[in-house]
């Protein structure tokens, strides 16, 4: 018994990467703010987030274990070298996003617990600083082991606070239920949209889906008969991301959230204590720094792979999944990830949240293309898209482009 629970716990060590990356400040900024402007009827996007997540990373996992390249070197092989152009000016700018924002959250968390300054901007400014500092030493000498472990415990005490907080602040479960199966959008002409596309996009991640292919060849996974170990994998990490969702939108429409700066997680906090006593405000507190720090981490971790691989793909190396993080591409970019975004911690923590979670948002119908292209007919027979599967890769794919027209146009 002993050794089964022991052989499950490392068959989804990758799927838990996927879920303390993904899980961090899209999910608890974005989740709370949308809670609040909208309450639990959208805790169905949440649901469908993961849902739409797992069908995307389970089918880049298909492709890259029956094909043995990573997703990208499918993407140049078979869709066309322009792509890949394309991904690359997308990426430059979703790296800049999505590190200020996790700097921005890491420093309004530690600001909550741990005031310095007396002014929540310097305080964030000066922990956003610092975690990015640390995050690179943890990557960069701690290795894939170092790595994984630490974000093993920051998910376990993220996930056990923040869920057991939603769940003592659940004050109308029959609203819950509906708001998880009935899809609506309140306000839908007052920013409704925004938030709602905001939390599907900011749900478990969104380019950092592509670095759950990299994880699996550090686990040593390559060939079909890895695939329903996979799955299992996967569909744990989303269960969580899930979870996690739901409960901060929980929170978000029971307290009200007020403010839009850094003092945000102070109010929260405060009002956290005033409901259910100081341990759960500090349990809570805990749990959201282990939730923005794990993402963080995975971030610096991950986005490098990424950019090593597309400069490899440029150059013309050859097409396989694997990374060397010693390399010097990964080096580079994994500084210039940690330094050069710090000038985003000037701006508003609630406007950097929204606009990389919309940007995040842009990828996904990106992502669904080039799964329907390869998956359909550049695989062996065994490893192609079911209709289910292709079926919600055409509703991502209509669903995120018509919401996206509506933000921004």
């Amino acid at each position: 018994m002993r050794g089964r629970l022991r052989s499950l716990v490392a068959a989804i060590g990758p799927g838990i990467l996927v879920a303390a990356t993904g899980v961090g400040a899209g999910d608890l900024a974005t989740a709370s703010f949308t809670g609040s402007h909208l309450g639990v009827a959208v805790l169905w996007a949440v649901v469908a987030g993961a849902l739409v997540k797992f069908v995307l990373n389970e089918g880049l996992t298909r492709w890259q274990l029956a094909s043995g390249t990573s997703l990208l070197a499918g993407a140049v092989g078979h869709v066309g070298r322009p792509l890949l152009y394309g991904f690359l000016a997308y990426y430059v700018g979703f790296s800049f996003l999505v590190a200020a924002a996790l700097m921005s959250a890491c420093g309004a968390a530690s600001h909550a617990m741990l005031p310095l300054f007396g002014d929540p901007v310097r305080d964030k400014i000066f922990y956003g600083i610092l975690h990015s500092l640390v995050g690179v030493v943890l990557v960069r000498w701690g290795g894939y082991w170092l790595f994984e472990k630490v974000m093993g415990v920051c998910i376990a005490v993220m996930s056990v606070t923040v869920v057991v907080t939603g769940a003592l602040l659940l004050r109308d479960p029959g609203a819950a239920l509906q708001g998880l199966i009935l899809p609506t959008i309140p306000r839908a002409t007052d920013g409704g949209i925004e938030w709602t596309v905001a939390l599907l996009g900011g749900v478990g991640g969104t380019v950092t889906l592509l670095c759950y292919g990299y994880w699996i060849r550090e686990e040593g996974r390559e060939g079909m008969n890895q695939l329903r170990i996979c799955r299992i994998d996967l569909a744990v990490g989303y269960l969580v991301t899930a979870l996690f969702g739901c409960s901060m939108v929980i929170i978000g429409s029971t307290i009200q959230v007020e403010g839009s700066g850094v003092g945000l997680l102070v109010s929260l906090s405060e009002k956290l204590e005033s409901e259910l006593g100081t341990f759960l405000k500090w349990a809570f507190l805990v749990g959201a720094w282990g939730a923005i720090f794990s993402s963080l981490l995975g971030v610096w971790q991950s986005i490098p792979y990424l950019f090593a691989d597309l400069l490899g793909l440029l150059s013309g190396r050859d097409r396989e999944a694997k990374v060397d993080t010693a390399s010097r591409p990964y080096r580079l970019y994994l500084y210039g990830l940690a330094v050069v975004p710090m000038v985003g911690l000037l701006v508003g923590f609630a406007r950097m949240q929204k606009a990389y979670a919309i940007m995040g948002a842009a990828f996904l119908p990106m992502l669904a293309f080039v799964l329907l292209r390869l998956n359909g007919s550049k695989v062996a027979e065994e490893a192609r898209n079911r209709p289910l599967t292709t079926g919600v890769l055409w509703a991502t794919l209509v669903f995120f482009l018509v919401s996206l027209w509506f933000v921004l146009v």
